[in-house]
């Protein structure tokens, strides 16, 4: 498969031996720094492992399956160009299999047994926060590639993936400025539903639009028929969708069976990418709405080689997504801050994070370092007959990361 040239704005560091440190903040049998658990991460040889977890089953597979599959193209072109820092990385794949208590659990196998320098992967802002505490307490990395809700930070955790200033607040500025007033929203019953809607009702209040109604289900629910019913006759101009997985497939058809459209009742989804459009079903999803900051779609040379690198590993008619470029770039910008340290320890990489930059598929993303969150570039994309998503609206410029909203005098308070 012909591989992926990135340009790294930070230089690689040239080490004239093999690295001595381990990864998770001490040499193995040491005690870490801050009471974390020893680390066993072992540097000594030509190789050291990393971790992916990922729902590879359960209703999130729909979602999950191709993130796994763009973390191992990245993984693979780095070992091909020459590996990190000279080593080469060898995965250990775990199953979250779409639940939490599972994720924490196989999260503690990769960094105790496995023995891991940093863990890629996670979805459900509920299978972040059931591993959160296993990788502070381990002083482990993890390197989380999914838009989330945002008012969370860790020095363990790199958030890959849009906060909330770089998906929600852009799309309901969008959705304002086409004279969309009155808003339903719909959402899988968890955290980032919760409080993305939480966010959405204190904008919604001071930006003269009317939330008009306000519905949960569980994550893997099917049954849709109430909910859809509630939108139709809710006298709404358009929906907000914090749906998760293969729930979507049943509101989406529901909504259709009952001649809801587009035209005039857009729904804007912030969890739908490329990947579930097949799985919902085009003919279910023509001319809908979604939040992201990459598509398939994009016309530039990093993004063709990158789509042309997809198909050429896992087939000719697969397609990228949003969540699996980001997943790929968090590999790409740890090789970046393990070079810049000198280290795979956890501390010495993050000491290197801030300002480190990648040439991804999206474009330019840069680490900044007081919040482990990168620049991203907000875009809205209308889904096509094909399948594909098109950009109809994006930011003039990569946006900082603002996890806790600290610059929008309405959300004073959400963050406690």
């Amino acid at each position: 498969m012909p591989l992926t040239r990135r340009l790294l704005t930070v230089p690689a560091v040239v080490l004239t031996g093999a690295l001595a440190l381990t990864s998770c903040g001490a040499k193995a049998g040491e005690s870490a720094a801050g009471g974390a658990a020893d680390s066993c991460v072992d540097t000594s040889g030509d190789s050291v492992k990393v971790g992916f977890i990922n729902s590879l089953s359960g209703t999130m597979a729909i979602s999950e399956t191709t993130v796994s599959e763009s973390l191992q193209m990245a993984v693979d072109e780095i070992n091909a160009a020459g590996g990190v820092a000279g080593k080469q990385l060898d995965v250990v794949a775990e199953d979250g299999a779409s639940e939490p208590a599972t994720f924490a659990e196989k999260a503690e196998k990769l960094v105790r047994q496995d023995c891991v320098a940093a863990v890629f992967g996670g979805w459900t802002s509920s299978s972040r926060k059931a591993m959160l505490p296993v990788f502070e307490t381990n002083n482990s990395l993890l390197f989380y590639p999914v838009q989330y809700e945002g008012l969370e930070s860790s020095p363990n955790i790199y958030y890959t993936g849009a906060t909330t200033n770089q998906q929600i607040i852009p799309a309901l500025d969008w959705l304002k400025q086409q004279g969309k007033s009155k808003i339903f929203l719909v959402g899988s019953d968890y955290v980032f539903p919760r409080t993305a809607n939480k966010i959405i009702n204190a904008y919604a209040a001071a930006n003269g639009m009317t939330v008009v109604g306000e519905e949960y289900t569980p994550l893997g629910s099917t049954d849709f028929t109430t909910i859809a019913n509630k939108v139709a006759s809710s006298g709404a101009d358009a929906v907000f969708n914090t749906l998760n997985g293969d729930s979507n497939v049943a509101f989406f058809r529901q909504y259709k069976s009952l001649g809801l459209a587009p035209e005039t009742l857009p729904v804007v989804s912030v969890s739908i990418a490329e990947e579930e459009v097949g799985g919902i079903g085009v003919e279910n999803l023509v001319g809908q709405y979604t939040a992201w900051d990459y598509y398939q779609t994009l016309d530039t040379p990093a993004n063709t080689t990158f789509v042309n690198d997809f198909k050429a590993a896992y087939g000719a008619d697969r397609v990228t997504s949003d969540p699996m470029e980001a997943a790929y770039t968090s590999v790409y910008l740890w090789k970046a801050m393990v070079e810049k340290a000198g280290s795979f320890e956890t501390d010495a990489v993050n000491d290197a994070a801030d300002g480190v930059s990648f040439d991804a598929p999206e474009g330019t993303v840069t680490v900044e370092g007081d919040n482990n969150h990168i620049t991203k570039t907000p875009r809205i994309g209308q889904v096509d007959a094909t399948g594909l998503i098109d950009t109809v609206w994006e930011a003039p410029q990569p946006v900082e990361p603002d996890p806790y909203l600290k610059t929008y005098p309405w959300a004073a308070g959400i963050a406690g």
